[in-house]
């Protein structure tokens, strides 16, 4: 959506400073806005403790600045602070509040922190302003509508829809900054997403704060990398990073400064007066404005691969928190049972706090992420109890016959689409083994014995893997039976220690190598990778610091890991398991590729015992590819970007189309946990596994050869991904679905018998597996006059326009309506009654 920019503009006094007559007439024909604020990292070099009490000291400082200058004007962006100040000093809270409705404290941003806008889900920026607008909306009567992000390594290009969707027109940033922008450097410019929706883009000058003394300095720098002709400007000044804010030596160098008219007219101000007088000059200079229609990248490269632990926490949290307000969702409107808001909320808050961008991107101090694992772990805490009770509520309505010698299974996809899976069950020992069959068909499906979880005595448990089909955010009940079960009837599976084959996929292994030396695509027969030259593994020494600062690329040359062994550990009508050990040094890497008896992807599930220091180590998937595209996952959708190795953050896939032989061809890999990618100029995709340099060190500053430091990434971590090969459109794999899928399975729970009222199947919302994909099913934040109502969103994902229906027979309704490429769009949905579309506040849309 573009359209006017809007303004929530405070009502009050606007401080111009003193008047134009006491410069002298050779003082500079522009305005500058002096923006008084105080960066305050509530995690970085410190933990968030002292972020807390920082806050309270930083904003108790502000508020003295204004008692002592009239014409001074403070602006704060992260709501998360304020919160901390209204529940840990009261008194200074409504302190802050008088100023807001004063107009001197002006609050921007809008969102709970200021995280990184490279690797959080889509549905996380959606939450960060939910939350953080509300809060300003509820505490101060008016939300903020200039987004603000300073310190973040790279901006990811859906931005402009999300703000837009959250009330703001227009964005303030720092980085990448002139000598990182790749087309990016101008001060002033219109950014748009690939939906065309639209915002003011402002990126700061120099620095977005300040040292403590005279501001001449900081000025001076800024006029430096301002765009000539611009004239008006925002200099951002003040004590940040560990806050304090502006001082007194601050305000009176700028009220020197500007009586002198050193660098022309200094005005007190804030974001929104200099958006506003922008605007002013009206549409032949927006017109004349460039136009930046891509993701704004790039600083620090590292921090997309920099401590694997945050990431992994990050995503199952994510994951874990959206699938427990969908079941809580579905037992608020089937069951009649409160949908819990609060417990969401904190998850939420939880989640959303831990994507601050000096967490999320592993730039923080070792003891953070302590904190930052024991508040995730609540929050996924919280939603696995919302889960259970919800899928046992479920449970207990389905009717289910006592049937000696049996075991009722219930299998939940949290998934708003159908999911074919293969599911892994423990169960109390059986000699047969066990096999199972739908309740509602009884027809047996493939399954296999495969290794227990508990190395226990043969009277102990056993684990079975069966191929559940589950429909679309619902159940389908199963009964386990004893004895094993019967082959599929697709065509055989074949695996030994070089060789697994279906129907559709045939992959050798390189004996010598353990690596994939040929991936041959049956329905099209086209070898995407076609023996590769280049190994799977390269292991290389990384002198970077943490941030991975002036970093391009980490595709340097590397040595393989050594092969081992390879094991067939897995050879049943369900899958082949084939297990590839390797290592390097003192570090192990266990790969165990996966292929279904009907699967036309590799799956990999991989364990990495990493001991190496100031080290990193890349899994490089070369292909056959002649003149490669490269195409990344972004939240709510997706950008080609060149191929050159340069080092870039994406969601859960890669893909590189180009042809073979002429004929169009494609490989796409998809990962669980892992942000930082590469594609090479030799059509090869690249993950960075892992990196392992210092907690917390910051170039320029060297590392004593003698000192003791504590590396990131010692020990063991896992994750997965796939080879999906494809016929020249990455979209007919769905990597997005497929994506989700890997990081988060249907559950399986056993069950009992009884009586019961629910069909053996069924779905609650089902978005059919289109290009338009429901990416939340929530409760309402504000419950309707008649109750809570549902709400739905979903966004386009192939980049054309589309026509969606989405079945939702949790409310006994169909939701059908268009979506252009790339489109967000959000409903609430009642039993009775239209759909209203709203925004990403769950209001309206004006």
């Amino acid at each position: 959506m573009s359209g006017a920019p809007l303004s929530n503009a405070p009502s009050g006094p606007q401080p111009r400073g003193l008047p134009a007559g006491v410069r002298p007439a050779a003082t500079p024909d522009r305005t500058l806005h002096m923006v008084g604020n105080a960066h305050l990292d509530p995690v970085w070099l410190w933990p968030w403790q002292e972020g807390y009490a920082e806050a309270r000291a930083t904003f108790a400082s502000a508020i003295q600045r204004m008692e002592e200058y009239p014409d001074f004007v403070f602006t704060c962006d992260q709501v998360v602070l304020l919160s901390w100040v209204e529940e840990s000093d009261p008194e200074l809270f409504e302190r802050i509040r008088e100023r807001v409705a004063e107009g001197r404290w002006v609050n921007v941003g809008g969102w709970w922190v200021e995280p990184d806008c490279n690797m959080p889900m889509g549905e996380s920026f959606a939450r960060q302003g939910l939350i953080g607008q509300r809060y300003l909306a509820s505490r101060f009567g008016r939300m903020a509508d200039v987004g603000m992000n300073v310190d973040p390594f790279g901006h990811h290009a859906m931005l402009p829809q999300i703000l837009r969707l959250q009330r703001m027109d227009s964005y303030v940033f720092m980085r990448p900054g002139p000598h990182e922008a790749d087309g990016s450097a101008h001060t002033l410019f219109w950014w748009e997403s690939p939906d065309g929706s639209r915002v003011l883009g402002y990126r700061i000058p120099f620095e977005y704060c300040s040292p403590p003394g005279d501001v001449s300095w900081q000025t001076e720098k800024a006029i430096a990398q301002l765009d000539r002709g611009l004239g008006e400007a925002m200099v951002f000044y003040g004590v940040g990073n560990h806050g304090g804010g502006p001082t007194k030596a601050n305000i009176d160098s700028i009220h020197r400064y500007d009586r002198m008219g050193s660098f022309g007219r200094m005005r007190m101000s804030h974001p929104r007066a200099y958006v506003d007088e922008m605007t002013a000059r009206g549409e032949r200079f927006l017109d004349s404005l460039p136009v930046r229609r891509d993701d704004l990248q790039h600083h620090a490269p590292g921090c997309y691969s920099a401590h694997s632990g945050i990431k992994a926490w990050q995503r199952k949290a994510q994951q874990t928190l959206l699938s427990a307000e969908r079941w809580a969702a579905v037992v608020a409107f089937h069951d009649g049972l409160d949908y819990p808001r609060d417990e969401l909320e904190h998850a939420w808050k939880q989640v959303l706090f831990n994507q601050f961008h000096d967490v999320l991107p592993g730039s923080a101090i070792e003891s953070a992420y302590d904190d930052a694992r024991d508040q995730l772990g609540e929050a996924i805490a919280i939603s696995k109890r919302i889960i259970t009770r919800a899928h046992n509520v479920l449970a207990r309505q389905i009717p289910i016959p006592l049937v000696e010698g049996t075991q009722p299974v219930l299998v939940f996809n949290p998934h708003p689409w159908p999911v074919s899976a293969d599911i892994e069950l423990q169960y109390g020992v059986q000699p047969t083994g066990v096999h199972l069959v739908p309740e509602d068909d009884g027809a047996q499906v493939p399954s296999q014995t495969t290794q227990s979880v508990a190395t226990t005595s043969d009277k102990g448990r056993g684990a079975v893997v069966f191929r559940a089909e589950v429909p679309a955010l619902g159940y389908r009940t199963y009964r386990m039976l004893s004895g094993p079960g019967a082959p599929p009837a697709t065509g055989p599976l074949t695996v030994t220690e070089t060789l697994l084959e279906n129907e559709h996929l045939r992959v050798e292994i390189d004996p010598t190598t353990g690596d994939v030396a040929s991936l041959l695509d049956k329905r099209t027969g086209t070898d995407v990778v076609g023996r590769p030259e280049r190994a799977h593994t390269q292991v290389c020494e990384d002198p970077t610091d943490t941030w991975g600062h002036r970093v391009i690329s980490y595709a340097w040359e590397g040595a393989p890991m050594q092969l081992d062994r390879i094991v067939v550990r897995e050879s049943g009508p369900l899958r082949a398991r084939l297990r590839i050990e390797r290592t390097w040094g003192a570090s192990r890497l266990i790969e165990e590729l996966l292929l279904g008896h009907d699967a036309t992807t590799l799956r990999v599930d991989v364990t990495l015992d990493w001991r190496e220091q100031a080290h990193l180590l890349k899994l490089r998937f070369p292909t056959a590819l002649t003149e490669p595209r490269a195409t990344y996952e972004i939240p709510y959708g997706e950008l080609e970007r060149p191929v050159d190795g340069a080092e870039e953050p994406a969601q859960t896939w890669v893909d590189l189309t180009g042809t073979i032989g002429g004929a169009p061809a494609g490989l796409t890999v998809i990962a669980t946990n892992k942000h930082g990618w590469d594609v090479s100029p030799d059509a090869s995709i690249g993950i960075t596994a892992v990196r392992s340099p210092v907690y917390s060190w910051h170039d320029p500053r060297l590392l004593d050869p003698e000192g003791l430091y504590t590396f990131q990434d010692q020990g063991t971590q896992r994750f997965s991904y796939l080879m999906a090969p494809h016929a020249g459109d990455h979209h007919e794999v769905e990597p997005t679905r497929r994506g989700q899928e890997l990081g988060q399975a249907p559950r399986a729970m056993l069950e009992s018998s009884h009586d019961g009222h629910l069909p053996l199947t069924h779905s609650f919302v089902d978005d059919r597996g289109g290009p338009v994909m429901v990416t939340a099913v929530k409760g309402a934040e504000d419950p309707g006059e008649a109750g809570d109502d549902l709400i739905v969103r979903a966004v386009e994902t192939r980049g054309a326009s589309a026509r969606a229906s989405i079945a939702l027979p949790l409310l006994d309704r169909t939701l059908e309506a268009e979506w252009g490429p790339y489109q967000l769009r959000t409903f609430r949905v009642r039993a009775d009654g239209e759909p209203v579309e709203v925004d990403l506040l769950e209001l309206p849309l004006t």
